[in-house]
């Protein structure tokens, strides 16, 4: 991830590493909700007993909260995009050198761009951030 880190964003990651005891540098925002990365065998500790440590940090933000595994560079970008969109489904990935490409039916398609395609432009920038290329919804 290449983006810079603003104050909201660090404030989020201090108090999640202040609760979970996990230490992450990936923080985002998708559809109001607040996701956060974290290596793969350390989710369950990151989500707490039962839901503990996300309900602790959603109350005290006042936001719907997310931990999902943090993506290798190329494997894994399936699953973290449905990870992201979640309960939103999609028929296909296709990723190129410079561009990733996911085809939708119609009314996932509407779901994914939003109104004024506030959840596109989200996506976009994750996606930029993440793996460096361009996000196309089709």
């Amino acid at each position: 991830m290449t983006s810079t880190i603003n104050m909201q964003d660090m404030r989020h990651l201090n108090l999640f590493e202040r609760i979970t005891k996990i230490r992450t540098r990936f923080c985002f925002k998708y559809n109001e909700t607040i996701f956060f990365c974290v290596p793969k065998p350390l989710i369950s500790r990151a989500i707490g007993g039962g839901g503990m440590n996300v309900k602790k940090i959603s109350e005290i933000l006042g936001r719907k909260i997310k931990v999902i595994a943090q993506p290798d560079k190329k494997y894994q970008v399936k699953e973290f995009i449905q990870d992201i969109i979640s309960p939103v489904t999609f028929k296909d990935l296709q990723i190129t050198e410079n561009e990733i490409v996911l085809t939708a039916g119609s009314p996932n398609k509407a779901a994914l761009i939003g109104r004024n395609k506030r959840r596109l432009l989200e996506m976009k920038k994750i996606i930029k951030d993440f793996f460096e290329k361009d996000f196309r919804i089709i």
